[in-house]
């Protein structure tokens, strides 16, 4: 097995994921390779960021089999990128990301910030240079949470910069199952979630025409990007991850940018990504 795959310290927090995390990785790894390389000539400075980097290492709920990270994927991309920003909230897992970047990756340029990427905006922002006319910089940032919890306003201030996303939209594996809750008029996450308290009256009209919920919290998270500048991203273009034990969608992984190279790339990454695709660590 590639030194990569092996854990940097057997007692170091390793989380449990479900199986469907690979194919999660697989896309993420890919257009992020893609971006990289092609991004490369284009740009001054690349900078890759997560909001929520987790701890290097997971291992696959009810196997033995450890996978790497998004962020270790990411700093092993065949044209890596200039800089690396990592924000995690649980410090046992930001400290084990730091010793495993440290031994696999002793001379990338990386930041880590520690707590809730929506406190730390901030400090996120202070570590992604600020580019000029005569030395550009373009950011890409993924965004991997647990849940609906991510804050709009969030990705609004680190918009400020030249930023593009990748989102996970657990508007299945949470926002459905909590529907109750979320569409009760003084709940207020739904709101945070997608930066618009008009959202219900939407909500009501699409209800008439036979929306199910989480398609429309996808397509209403997407037309908030647009008010960015970000381009369209539609339903379609967005990757639906499925569990691997009943085939239940679980989330959306879906791409903003304002470039259309960019959606080129992932298109691209649509295609192969849940294929077996050889990595430099594979």
């Amino acid at each position: 097995m590639n030194e990569l795959l092996q854990p940097s310290n057997a007692n170091l927090v390793c989380p449990e994921v479900g199986a469907w995390t690979e194919d999660k990785h697989r896309l993420v790894s890919l257009y992020a390779t893609l971006f990289s390389k092609g991004m490369k000539a284009k740009w001054g400075k690349r900078v890759y960021a997560e909001l929520y980097a987790g701890a290097g290492y997971s291992r696959i709920r009810g196997k033995r089999k450890i996978i790497p990270g998004s962020p270790l994927r990411a700093l092993a991309a065949e044209h890596p990128f200039d800089k690396y920003v990592f924000c995690e909230e649980i410090p046992e897992n930001l400290a084990a990301l730091k010793t495993r970047v440290k031994r696999h990756f002793p001379v990338a340029d990386v930041s880590y910030v520690e707590g809730n990427c929506d406190e730390r905006v901030s400090e996120i922002l202070a570590d992604i240079p600020q580019g000029s006319k005569h030395k550009t910089v373009l950011t890409l940032c993924f965004a991997d949470p647990f849940d609906i919890g991510l804050k709009f306003g969030t990705i609004k201030a680190l918009s400020i910069r030249r930023l593009d996303f990748m989102v996970l939209l657990a508007v299945y594996s949470d926002a459905n199952r909590a529907y109750k809750r979320y569409v009760m008029e003084d709940a207020v996450k739904v709101d945070e979630f997608l930066g618009s308290k008009t959202w219900r009256d939407r909500w009501r009209i699409a209800v008439g025409n036979g929306v199910p919920f989480p398609k429309f919290l996808a397509n209403e998270f997407a037309l908030s990007m647009e008010t960015l500048g970000y381009l369209p991203t539609p339903i379609h273009r967005m990757k639906k991850v499925r569990s691997d034990e009943k085939n239940l969608p679980l989330y959306y992984i879906a791409l903003f940018s304002r470039h259309q190279l960019a959606h080129d790339f992932w298109d691209n990454a649509l295609k192969y990504g849940t294929d077996q695709t050889k990595f430099p660590w594979g």
